[in-house]
């Protein structure tokens, strides 16, 4: 009815020029501030600083938690990065039938040829296979002095000098015994050499061979420096035809007496070349022999006609 009055909650405030809104004006809220005058809504007070929410007592145990799972991730990461390791726990993987393209491929590649080493002062000398051949030269080579067309004409070797060991002696000529086995110098002549004079004229075709002894009772002999020559060194060889030829040392070994590398000692060769022999090892003392024998390979670099 239009006398009735609309009834109002107990607590409701009356309405007030102070509580009651203006036309057009919105009731107070955190978006829309009571306007100057009005107070706003005081907040509930903190607590005081001796105390701390439940929060913030379970931050630091948070923290540490989240800290150690991060890094339990990323050790988890690494080790699936990790290759794998055969602890034997694993049945093994069967053997290949045939290499594969890369193992045969590599077959060969840290297989070294035999040959003979180039020696050298304090430098162990070993023995090569008894397959290898000759070692190559260590300079160019020269072609060969040509032959005697008789046995008159025939020239043979004088001397030999060896500036790196001091080597400068005569050269006389040796045989082969009753046994088959080469003979050398007399030893109360410790610094003559000796040229098997079945074997080539040195600088001429094919290998010639001159021996001497090491030391006599007497003490050291013509070639008891031989071992220290190496790759590269000089050895002159002067003839009876007034020829001089130069031959450079292409390597040196050291060979047992039981297993003495005679095809590369005394097997043809397509130059000129010159082996020089002498004792080395150890010495016995009952049979008065050497265990060993040192052996300089070399090739004929220069010749003076």
């Amino acid at each position: 009815m239009a006398d009735q009055e609309t009834p109002q909650p107990e607590n409701a405030l009356p309405s007030t020029p102070e509580n009651t809104p203006m036309a057009g004006q919105k009731p107070p809220t955190p978006e829309n501030p009571p306007p100057s005058g009005h107070k706003a809504p005081t907040p509930e007070s903190p607590p005081s600083s001796g105390q701390k929410t439940p929060m913030q007592r379970a931050l630091p145990g948070l923290l540490i938690a989240g800290s150690l799972g991060g890094v339990g991730l990323v050790m988890v990461s690494l080790l699936s990065l990790a290759p794998r390791v055969d602890d034997g726990s694993q049945p093994l993987v069967a053997a290949q039938d045939a290499p594969s393209r890369v193992e045969v491929a590599n077959a060969g590649a840290f297989v070294l040829p035999p040959t003979v080493g180039p020696g050298g002062k304090n430098v162990p000398l070993t023995p090569a296979r008894l397959d290898a051949p000759p070692p190559l030269p260590a300079v160019p080579v020269v072609s060969p002095i040509p032959s005697a067309k008789t046995k008159t004409a025939k020239a043979h070797p004088t001397r030999i000098k060896i500036p790196k060991i001091k080597v400068n002696a005569p050269v006389g000529s040796v045989a082969l015994d009753a046994k088959g086995r080469l003979g050398t110098p007399p030893l109360g002549k410790p610094n003559q050499t000796g040229w098997y004079k079945l074997s080539p004229v040195p600088g001429e075709l094919g290998p010639s061979i001159i021996n001497g002894h090491v030391a006599t009772r007497n003490g050291p002999a013509v070639f008891d420096r031989l071992r220290e020559l190496a790759k590269g060194d000089q050895i002159y060889v002067y003839r009876s035809d007034g020829k001089v030829t130069r031959f450079t040392v292409s390597g040196i070994e050291q060979a047992g007496k039981t297993s003495f590398p005679t095809q590369r000692v005394y097997g043809n060769t397509d130059n000129s070349q010159l082996r020089l022999i002498t004792c080395g090892g150890v010495y016995n003392k009952t049979t008065h022999h050497y265990t060993d024998n040192i052996v300089v390979y070399a090739t004929l670099s220069k010749k003076k006609t």
